[in-house]
């Protein structure tokens, strides 16, 4: 990531990929600037290691933090399910790096905790030490995201891809048939979006 000024992330997500969310981790830690990362709904799984990196943490007095042992799926005989398990212990701890960097609770502690699939409010995960604080009305209103911007922004890559799928479905008129107006394509698209 380029760039020195602060950012906020805002995060509500139940979790995904652990290698994506330790990649996405270790570029907001690498990043110059103060990065405040803001739990507005869930941070569980995946996404509370990404929220590991925020130089400051604050949650939603309505969101909730989950944190627990990482998952696979595997298939074979016993050799293959022991490497499955030798990389789940592996994973595991590297997840435990940015918990105790964080929150410098002891390993041990947070193995725990993974093992017990531990879900905390804003005011537990301020204790803990996973979050530093609870978000405010005032910290809500003067950095929130602006919805106006991003239903702009939704509509224009809507209508942007809209576009480039009407051009790459053109039919070239026949001698036949008129060819159709701007107005009446885009009729057809507002009629195709309704079903998306």
């Amino acid at each position: 990531m380029s760039g020195t000024g602060n950012i906020t992330i805002w995060i509500n997500s139940p979790g995904g990929d652990c290698v994506a969310a330790a990649q996405i981790y270790n570029m907001l830690m690498d990043y110059k600037g103060e990065v405040t990362v803001k739990i507005d709904g869930i941070a569980a799984s995946a996404a509370s290691v990404i929220a590991m990196a925020g130089t400051k943490v604050l949650m939603s007095p309505v969101s909730m933090l989950m944190i627990h042992n990482p998952m696979t799926v595997a298939m074979g005989d016993t050799a293959e399910m022991q490497k499955a398990i030798d990389m789940l212990a592996s994973v595991k701890d590297s997840i435990i790096n940015a918990y105790e960097i964080k929150t410098s609770l002891s390993r041990a502690k947070l193995a725990h905790l993974m093992d017990a699939e531990t879900w905390m409010d804003a005011n537990k995960a301020v204790e803990l030490g996973f979050a530093d604080g609870i978000l405010s009305r005032e910290d809500a209103n003067t950095d929130s995201p602006n919805s106006d911007a991003m239903l702009y922004s939704q509509a224009a890559v809507v209508n942007s891809l809209m576009g480039k799928i009407a051009s790459k479905c053109r039919i070239q008129p026949s001698a036949a048939e008129p060819e159709r107006s701007v107005a009446e394509i885009m009729e057809r698209l507002d009629t195709i979006k309704k079903f998306m």
